[in-house]
């Protein structure tokens, strides 16, 4: 059997490029994707803020070309420096590409129960964790009582 960090890998590789695919006729990649959500869910969103939100997923020269990107495409627009807002067509779009987004992860899921998909994220979130928390006697770690 493979260790984790490679089925983590090819699993994130896999998840990419279905994904780009599934939204490469809207003009979106799965990055560009999860930046309107942002935006969307913050409507005073500011690139530093999307940027921040995106850190773990990607280098930080593809983030910034991905805001780039949606704001070419008239996803998004800037109604102040360094923040971003959706358009009203970027936000029509995006609930076209949420009907695209719930087949793909349909397709993703298939085969796999629901009790089965929240075991594998509670454990990936319990490792990231147990790898990223302060840990008892560590540089950082609080005394403990």
């Amino acid at each position: 059997m493979k260790p984790i960090g490679y089925w983590l890998n090819r699993t994130d590789q896999a998840l990419t490029a279905s994904m780009d695919a599934a939204l490469a006729e809207f003009g979106l990649t799965r990055l560009g994707w999860q930046i309107l959500n942002v935006v969307k869910d913050d409507p005073r969103a500011t690139d530093t803020a999307v940027l921040t939100a995106l850190a773990a997923g990607a280098d930080s020269a593809a983030p910034t070309a991905a805001v780039a990107s949606v704001l070419a495409g008239g996803w998004v627009t800037r109604p102040r420096p360094d923040h971003l807002a959706l358009t009203d067509d970027g936000r029509a779009r995006l609930a076209e590409v949420a009907r695209r987004v719930a087949d793909f992860r349909e397709l993703s899921a298939k085969g796999i129960t629901r009790e089965e998909y929240v075991t594998a994220v509670t454990v990936l979130e319990r490792m990231t964790r147990n790898l990223t928390e302060p840990r008892e006697g560590s540089a950082g770690s609080a005394a403990r009582p």
